[in-house]
């Protein structure tokens, strides 16, 4: 891994507690908690323990932990095994795996698809 790639990613540790308004420009992972509004540049990767009550805005996501709250992905976004999302999507590329729990609306833009 180089030096630059390191110093884009954002970490939120397990035990960590922020309420307040997030942005990042480029990467962010989050194993503790955030209560507010999340902007990520890049990718949003959430840990199994890891926990976000608000709105979020992300290119991309991948989902191990909670989301109480709306998520619209520009890209994709992953809901892995035991993860929970109670609240809207929207992403043009959308996973979910066998064990997540997902309870909302969904919506997929058709615009630049072929």
């Amino acid at each position: 891994m180089s030096k630059n790639i390191a110093e884009n990613i954002a970490f939120i540790t397990e035990g960590c507690e922020i309420v307040g308004d997030v942005k990042v420009e480029h990467d962010l992972r989050v194993y503790g908690y955030l209560k507010g509004t999340v902007t990520v540049g890049g990718n949003l990767v959430i840990g199994q323990t890891g926990k976000i009550e608000g709105e979020i805005t992300a290119r991309s996501a991948t989902i191990a932990g909670q989301i109480h709250g709306n998520i619209k992905g520009h890209e994709k976004i992953i809901l892995e095994t035991k993860s929970m999302l109670i609240g809207d999507l929207q992403t043009r590329e959308l996973v979910i795996n066998e064990g997540a729990l997902f309870q909302g609306n969904c919506s997929m833009p058709t615009e630049d698809r072929k």
